[in-house]
């Protein structure tokens, strides 16, 4: 006689489109809406841009994407305030990020 192995959970997954809507519906339930900045967090998000782009600091940013909030940490490597995104190396990977800077919700040093 011979084992069946993954054959016999073949029926439960006829309809991979059901898997998909699921997933979608659980990640719509997760969303948050972006938040409006006011003046004054905007300014001191624009300090802390500039004193960490020129000392380098290690710092922690907070940023929406998506419908989610993501928090990262890294080193601020250029802000272009005219074209409204600036480039930071991730601790972990040390990739570069492209964020714009409306996405940008909060930002504070380690």
């Amino acid at each position: 006689m011979e084992p069946r192995g993954m054959k016999k959970w073949r029926p439960f997954a006829t309809m991979p489109e059901q898997y998909i809507g699921l997933k979608e519906m659980i990640n719509k339930q997760v969303e948050v809406a972006q938040p409006v900045l006011t003046e004054e967090q905007i300014e001191q998000i624009n300090f802390t841009l500039i004193e960490a782009l020129h000392t380098n600091k290690q710092v922690y940013l907070t940023y929406y994407k998506q419908g989610q909030y993501i928090t990262e940490t890294g080193f601020i490597q250029f802000v272009d305030s005219l074209g409204n995104l600036f480039i930071f190396i991730d601790d972990v990977f040390e990739l570069k990020n492209k964020i714009r800077l409306s996405e940008l919700i909060d930002i504070h040093f380690v």
